[in-house]
């Protein structure tokens, strides 16, 4: 199982100027819900962009809804109107990186959800996946190495055993940005890393029995050392 992630914006920058052109555009030219934007190579060219950074901002602007992108036809404007287009792309433009804090609330957010759902949907081929991410956090924590990257394996695997595509594509976004600060500050040590073999384990064997209860409480069991770390408290306010 390969780590499949959306890689983190590397230029930012250079993003946002794109979606704030293309937020002008729509206005300069009253473009209205199921009207065609210029070709990619027209607005590379008028933005003096590449055609590369062009397309992910187009990409982004899709993820959020704003734009609809047709094979073969083009990029179209989507069925929103004009005043909650431009307050939506205004918003878009103000995102601000995530802090860690934040990162790990949203991640436990997801994950309580997105076990409960395992448990319920999963197939015998999502058991598969699940033992072989299992295995190979277990055989690399065992081996002294450092198993974040397997860790999420693991996780990213229970939020594809959900069967919920919009829960999955949330992991996928957030995996790179947790973990690099994982490896920045350092949250676990060899110590939680093995314990995190036995929890691992516990929660595989709950989502296997498709115990959803069972599930979540194990998987809050898992992220207890990580949102106390964070908040400085031994509740997970997440219900």
């Amino acid at each position: 199982m390969k780590l499949e992630i959306i890689a983190k914006n590397e230029n930012q920058d250079i993003q946002k100027e794109i979606i704030a052109n293309i937020r002008e555009l729509i206005s300069y030219k009253n473009l209205e819900p199921g009207d065609k934007l210029p070709s990619e190579r027209m607005l590379s060219e008028k933005f003096g962009v590449s055609r590369s950074n062009l397309r992910e901002a187009i990409q982004k602007l899709e993820f959020y809804g704003l734009l609809n992108s047709k094979p073969q036809s083009g990029t179209f404007i989507a069925n929103i109107g004009a005043i909650a287009m431009d307050g939506m792309l205004e918003d878009i433009l103000r995102l601000e990186e995530p802090g860690f804090k934040s990162l790990v609330e949203t991640r436990i957010l997801l994950e309580l959800k997105t076990v409960r759902l395992a448990a319920l949907r999963r197939t015998d081929e999502d058991l598969k996946l699940l033992k072989a991410a299992l295995d190979a956090y277990e055989a690399k924590v065992k081996d002294g190495k450092d198993a974040v990257q397997e860790d999420l394996l693991f996780h990213l695997a229970i939020a594809r055993a959900s069967g919920n595509s919009s829960m999955n594509t949330f992991m996928l976004i957030i995996t790179p940005e947790i973990i690099t600060n994982f490896e920045k500050y350092h949250v676990c040590n060899s110590n939680q890393s093995l314990l995190g073999i036995k929890e691992h384990t516990e929660i595989f064997e709950a989502i296997e029995s498709q115990n959803p209860q069972l599930a979540k409480e194990k998987m809050k069991i898992h992220f207890k050392m990580l949102y106390q770390y964070c908040y400085n408290t031994d509740d997970i306010k997440i219900d």
